[in-house]
């Protein structure tokens, strides 16, 4: 935030050095420093009021420094860059200095979510300077093992999940369909029962039917929220019931905080603002308050309860998180705006898992924080249409500490001119993820139908390794020029760029290589062995098959867009 602009002046009160190799390590209040493991520690502090902890690194042989951030990963910030200001609703409170290699230089997590950050270089003399700091205790978890950033990163996401439960429903690993980009405020019974039938032809397998259903306003904008009134869907029930009898299962869209200024509800629950959104038509509504809470938990249970849907995607959590709320005024229950958010959506999940207990929940970056794990089964990268690589690194910084929870890819939208070979890059970059498909079905040609249902054949094939698979993904500095997942004895490599493929020769029966660059010879140093070769195009046609001597230093031409599949059969 700007407004949090700070120079290099020293933590807020005095600091005092604690023991630990490697770090300059300092603390404010009572601190003390516990081993983990090698290289791991945990460095608690606790004061009366403002506890800082702060720890410095020597900055060498760095190359990027990693958060879970939109657009937050690639470059070094200065030490006195303004620092994160971590919520419940907006952020997760984890980063870290990578060095070549991929090594993680020092990672570092927090153990509560509302919690200020800040990181980068000093000037004066090269080190890479950490802080964080809360009300009251604070316990860090710092990282200086020099292991893969991946595995620090997985290590700190497993140490939040202790004690915290998460149930990811089977279904909300499989691709999606969302109407967003195709139909806008379009909606309509008959639209989205097209889009669902043509898509689970295609291997999607539940459609997210977005803004447009509870007005019949076009304009955009959220006048009209906070009714929740199925106006663009008259008779909600038998309409789900004929997506159901599709076999797909159905999502709906909710603008959580917002309460219009269009709405029946106005007169009511308008005088409850944390903060206006004048420009949009509403204001956030304070969750502090439980008329409010009541209110959209009534109104969002609705959807599973009465109407039958399958979950709800819960959209604009991060507008809770404003800087500076007013006061809480005598009707509230709750001294912080993050445990109003907590009761709210803990309260939507318990009503809709009663009515369906594998109802699922839709967040989206950059509401994040391992706090929410509980009330959600998967979190969508933020909105980046029609760009690819942006989608790469958004999913994949996700899914480094996501930890049980699916992640999503932003939707995939392409112009109707989109060569397959395009459409299957599109599905490349976000393979270790769940795609979410957002173009009109109906329009597509055949040769793009094609692209889209071998892609997706793939995912789902290859679900258990792509999503709950060891991720690798290297060179965050470059956007993750490559990824490797292993899992199930399956070895699965995305490249995205003219880079040898290295898989090793380590326990795995398959390997599977799929080609998003325009270089169709993909390099297999220190493969030996026979295999069974299959090579794919990018609309799933077989372009080679046979089987062949493994030498050390293979060529396999794979097109763009295409899959090369290698299955062992000796040694």
């Amino acid at each position: 935030m700007d407004e949090l602009w700070e120079p290099h002046a020293p933590a807020a009160g005095a600091l005092r050095p604690l023991p630990a190799d490697g770090l300059d390590l300092r603390a404010g209040g009572t601190a003390t420093v516990r081993p983990v493991t090698e290289g791991v520690i945990e460095v608690t502090a606790e004061s009366g009021g403002e506890t800082r902890i702060e720890w410095r690194v020597p900055c060498a042989d760095a190359t990027a420094f990693w958060t879970p951030e939109p657009r937050g990963t690639g470059w070094l910030p200065a030490a006195w860059s303004a620092p994160r200001r971590i919520s419940l609703a907006k952020g997760a409170p984890v980063a870290a200095l990578v060095g070549t290699g991929d090594v993680a230089l020092c990672a570092f997590a927090a153990d509560r979510t509302d919690v200020l950050a800040g990181a980068g270089v000093v000037e004066e003399n090269g080190e890479f300077r950490f802080w964080a700091q809360a009300t009251g205790r604070l316990t860090v978890r710092i990282d200086t093992s020099r292991r893969h950033f991946a595995g620090c990163l997985a290590d700190l996401a497993g140490w939040w999940g202790e004690g915290r439960t998460a149930h990811v429903p089977e279904a909300a690993r499989r691709p999606a369909y969302s109407t967003w980009y195709t139909l806008q405020q379009n909606v309509t019974p008959q639209a989205v029962e097209t889009q669902a039938a043509l898509g689970k032809a295609l291997g999607l397998d539940t459609i997210i039917v977005d803004d447009g259903w509870m007005t019949r306003d076009r304009a955009r904008g959220y006048a009209h929220c906070g009714d929740w009134e199925p106006l663009s869907l008259p008779d909600a029930t038998a309409h789900v019931a004929r997506v159901h009898d599709l076999g797909v299962r159905y999502l709906l869209w909710y603008a959580l905080p917002f309460i219009g200024k269009e709405s029946a509800v106005w007169d009511r629950l308008g005088r409850y603002a944390l903060a206006d959104a004048a420009h949009m038509g509403a204001v956030v509504a304070d969750p502090r308050y439980p008329a409010v809470r009541e209110h959209l938990t009534d109104r969002l249970a609705r959807a599973v309860e009465e109407w039958g849907m399958d979950g709800l995607k819960i959209d604009f959590i991060d507008w809770f998180a404003v800087p500076d709320p007013p006061a809480p005024g005598p009707e509230a229950d709750c001294a912080t705006v993050d445990e109003g958010v907590e009761l709210l959506l803990a309260a939507v999940h318990r009503r809709i898992t009663a009515a369906q207990p594998e109802a699922m929940t839709e967040h989206r970056q950059p509401y994040t924080s391992p706090g929410l794990w509980p009330w959600t089964t998967m979190i969508r990268a933020t909105d980046c249409p029609l760009s690819p690589q942006e989608n790469r690194q958004r999913t994949l910084d996700l899914r480094l500490v996501a930890g049980p929870v699916a992640v999503h890819s932003d939707m995939l939208m392409w112009h109707p001119a989109e060569p397959p070979e395009q459409i299957a890059c599109h599905l490349i970059n976000v393979l270790f993820a769940v795609p979410q498909i957002s173009v009109d079905l109906a329009a597509q040609s055949q040769e793009q139908r094609e692209a889209l249902a071998f892609w997706l054949g793939v995912v789902r094939e290859h679900l258990t390794t792509l999503q709950l698979g060891e991720l690798r993904p290297a060179r965050p500095d470059l956007g993750y020029p490559m990824v490797t997942a292993t899992g199930d004895g399956t070895v699965a490599v995305a490249r995205y760029a003219p880079l040898p493929v290295r898989a090793g020769d380590g326990p795995w029966h398959t390997l599977l290589v799929a080609n998003a660059d325009d270089d169709p010879e993909v390099r297999l140093p220190g493969l030996r062995g026979r295999a069974e070769v299959t090579v794919h195009d990018a609309r799933g046609r077989i372009v080679r098959s046979d089987t062949a001597d493994l030498a050390g230093d293979g060529v396999v031409t794979v097109p763009r867009g295409g899959l090369l599949t290698l299955r062992r059969t000796q040694g």
